[in-house]
């Protein structure tokens, strides 16, 4: 699956498992339906400098069956498989590129992964298959690959060099923690492992936000799931019951105690989800574990970068008549006699949803898009009250190769301290050098890099910052050294910082101002058991809501799966499970 990197990500993320009842619960369009942080479609150009704000003349009428607010990748996505259904669809999209936080940039011949940069899955077919993987298939598109298996890890014990697989990692526990860690390690394999065909039972394409889904994915996909549940035994199935739990709920009746495996096992729900073991859930771990420690896994990474990604569902879209306007800057969300009929460009232009408008930006952000005069007071209220992750620390490198290791693996992880814990500020830093797999992302004998701490550098200590300050600029060399010394760790002596021929500092200010996420955030910091993901209705008839704001939350897969819900839940029934028969799940 994929990692969102400018979103928190280096774990695949989790297939959906939701019982029906839950999900309708999320999807029902009452007020306490809230619209999470996406990857909506703002950022910079190519020349690394903000898009103009004028609204560029899009193609035909000022009018769509579907309005979608973004390009982000479950704006994308939704818009694309619109399309597929035979939908008039306009994407609007603030800025002179699509792709929102996972959109490339290009400056001097290096080209820049924004955000997600570790995947796998993409070439997965069938139910169980990614959710971009299954939303790529039902376009035509495809994706091409290199693979690989491994990322360097950094952490107080040691360093080394961490496969994935059934049987590698134990090597490592037994080195740097112990004979009990891999003691503890197998118990968990053998106990969670069983619960995975549970956790990937309903293959995303087939949900849906209204009744239809007892058609879509109930009877259809009931026989599988339910022997799922009897290959697991009376034991495995008592343990599915755990699935929709905080995974530290299975840590815990496991009695797993090891220090080394419970912060590997933090260290890799933080980098899935934003939170530590307690706060994600049972079915996202358990999805992660079987796409990494099965026999034959292996990672991917598109060859021209993740804006291949973006490029993909682009021509997806436009290939079933689908419509992508850029600089086209939405101001406001259109309603009337209670219903959302169109959006307000910047310039004041009305451009008029026939059928409904979807908005792919965060919850906050579409909150002030909307007359204020129209928001449910409840709904207002939620969405102010949700809890918000941090931002980011990012830093864009262009380098020669010379003097730099030949063996250099394209991602590396640091843990400075673990006592800190993952979600400390200024503790974990993520490297890729995408250029190791997709050499034409530099010039010839050069390395392109992105190094960032992953949602975790608090917006306070930046907010009200005039950007062309001194102040400002002293923070940006503070705050950043420790990606500096990271990056320095990983390379090793043959890499010199004042030699790098582009040099990019981005702070929670830049987030906020190229990707129109409020404070910068990476999104809603919700837990496991304490609160769930809203679904994609909205009280406001006709505008619904994709994106790392919704269900089912943050990452790639993730943001792929809402858009393709959403799309979903826009078509009849019929429609929906011809595009099911037609790929094959």
């Amino acid at each position: 699956m994929a990692l969102g990197v400018s979103s928190v990500g280096i774990a695949p993320f989790p297939q959906l498992f939701q019982p029906f009842s839950a999900f309708k619960s999320k999807c029902s369009g009452s007020p306490a339906v809230l619209a999470r942080i996406s990857n909506n479609g703002s950022q910079p150009s190519s020349n690394g400098h903000p898009s103009p704000t004028l609204t560029q003349k899009f193609p035909g009428k000022p009018e769509a069956d579907v309005v979608v607010i973004g390009s982000g990748i479950g704006g994308l996505c939704c818009g694309a498989l619109l399309a597929r259904y035979n939908q008039d669809v306009l994407v609007l999209e603030s800025h002179d590129v699509p792709g929102g936080a996972a959109h490339s940039f290009e400056i001097k011949d290096y080209k820049f992964d924004s955000g997600p940069s570790l995947f796998s899955g993409f070439q997965s077919r069938g139910p169980q298959a990614n959710p971009l993987a299954q939303v790529l298939d039902a376009l035509g598109e495809s994706l091409p690959c290199a693979t690989y298996d491994s990322w360097m890890v950094y952490i107080p014990e040691g360093e080394f060099l961490s496969r994935i697989g059934p049987t590698d990692f134990f090597k490592d526990l037994q080195t740097y923690a112990g004979p009990d860690a891999v003691r503890e390690w197998r118990k968990l394999l053998d106990a969670i492992l069983p619960l995975s065909a549970a956790a990937m039972a309903l293959p995303p394409l087939s949900i849906r936000g209204d009744w239809g889904v007892l058609s879509t994915a109930g009877a259809r996909y009931a026989p599988s799931l339910l022997k799922s549940f009897a290959q697991m035994g009376p034991q495995g199935a008592l343990g599915a019951t755990k699935l929709l739990r905080p995974f530290s709920d299975i840590i815990d009746s496991l009695e797993l105690k090891d220090p080394f495996i419970r912060n590997w096992l933090d260290l890799l729900a933080f980098l899935l989800a934003g939170v530590k073991s307690d706060g994600i859930l049972s079915a996202e771990m358990i999805y992660m574990f079987s796409e990494w420690y099965k026999p034959g896994c292996c990672l991917e990474y598109p060859l021209h970068g993740s804006g291949a990604i973006v490029d993909a569902l682009v021509r997806g879209l436009k290939k079933f008549n689908g419509r992508l306007s850029l600089r086209s800057h939405v101001e406001n969300i259109i309603v009337e006699d209670g219903r959302a009929i169109g959006v307000k460009l910047r310039g004041g232009q009305f451009v008029r949803a026939k059928k409904a408008v979807v908005s792919n930006a965060s919850m906050w952000d579409t909150l002030s898009l909307l007359p204020k005069e129209v928001i449910p007071k409840p709904y207002e209220d939620r969405i102010k009250m949700t809890p918000q992750c941090d931002s980011f620390m990012h830093l864009h490198l262009g380098f020669d190769a010379e003097g730099i290791r030949e063996d250099l693996g394209i991602h590396h992880i640091v843990v400075n301290d673990w006592e800190r814990g993952v979600d400390a500020d200024q503790n974990v830093v993520l490297i890729s050098v995408s250029s190791v797999l997709g050499p034409d992302l530099a010039p010839p004998g050069k390395h392109v890099l992105h190094a960032y701490t992953p949602g975790t550098e608090p917006f306070e200590i930046w907010k009200g910052l005039d950007r062309r300050s001194n102040e400002y600029k002293e923070l940006k060399a503070q705050r950043s050294e420790v990606m500096w010394k990271a990056v320095e760790r990983a390379l090793g002596p043959g890499f010199d910082r004042d030699k790098c021929e582009v040099k990019l500092v981005g702070t929670p200010l830049t987030h906020k101002r190229f990707l129109r996420r409020n404070r910068g955030t990476y999104g809603p910091a919700i837990k496991a058991g304490k609160g769930s993901f809203p679904g994609h209705a909205t009280p406001i008839p006709q505008l619904f809501c994709c994106g790392d704001s919704t269900f089912p939350g943050i990452g790639v897969p993730a943001v792929a799966a809402s858009g393709a819900i959403v799309a979903n839940s826009l078509v009849p029934v019929s429609q929906h499970s011809e595009l099911l028969d037609a790929v094959g799940i």
